[in-house]
């Protein structure tokens, strides 16, 4: 892919995490170790992939599913390896490799543009340019509207992410990666449809769904068929998609 543009290859690395190979970099986004040999051919891919590239790892926040202290040896594996860690992250603070971030900033890291939303639990959003792609993790940034909280707090919710998701319009997103929890219950899908309403992307990957892959089920009956043809399919054998500007393949959308 050396030289070439608008192209990117995706890995699912399991809940919100993913890689996403353009043509000169490797970013990878709120990986963490779940267990021992969960996506193991995922994140072995990953670890190849890293040798001789620029790579830079994003952390949206300190929670045990988005990060994992590990991240850091993997300078180890590559002397031009970055990190891009949400303010919350106290390891990795002070370290010449490693950027803080927060929300409402712009940064360069390694020829990348980052800009940083804030995230409506814990931590930061990020938008990345890079390599003629725009590229958007969610991280936690979600229409958080669980049952049994009182009418304000959900009101609340629903401003404050649709304030933070607006800041997205008229980006034109290549890539994105939105939260869709099933613990949510009916209220599941309600941050990603808003953001498709209001920002779309050309490619659209569901995360934080742990192991419950039903959700793409629920997806295929709840959600316009306008918003379906961009949506990705994730599944236990399908973990590696590619990326072309108008197109998409190895990975159906809904």
């Amino acid at each position: 892919m050396q030289g070439r543009t608008n192209e990117a290859i995706i890995w699912y690395m399991y809940h919100s995490g993913f890689a996403v190979k353009t043509s000169n970099h490797l970013l990878i986004f709120d990986y963490y170790l779940d267990r021992p040999g969960s996506r193991a051919s995922a994140n072995a891919s990953i670890l190849q992939e890293m040798h001789n590239r620029d790579v830079i790892v994003f952390a949206s926040h300190g929670h045990a599913d988005h990060f994992t202290p590990t991240i850091l040896e993997w300078e180890n594996r590559n002397q031009r390896i970055k990190y891009v860690l949400s303010h919350d992250i106290e390891l990795g603070k002070g370290r010449q490799e490693v950027t803080i971030v927060y929300p409402g900033h712009k940064y360069q890291v390694s020829g990348v543009e980052i800009e940083v939303l804030e995230s409506t639990d814990m931590g930061v959003a990020f938008l990345v340019s890079c390599d003629d792609l725009r590229i958007f993790h969610a991280g936690d940034l979600n229409w958080w509207r669980w049952k049994g909280e009182p009418d304000e707090e959900n009101s609340s919710m629903a401003e404050n992410y649709k304030k933070q998701i607006d800041l997205l319009k008229g980006k034109q997103i290549d890539i994105a990666f939105i939260p869709v929890d099933p613990r949510l219950e009916e209220y599941y899908s309600l941050g990603l449809v808003y953001f498709m309403q209001a920002v779309g992307a050309e490619m659209v990957f569901p995360m934080h769904f742990g192991m419950n892959y039903s959700v793409f089920q629920r997806l295929k009956n709840d959600i316009s068929s306008a918003y379906l043809k961009h949506i990705v399919e994730i599944a236990p054998s399908n973990w590696q998609f590619t990326f072309k500007r108008h197109s998409c393949s190895k990975g159906d959308t809904l």
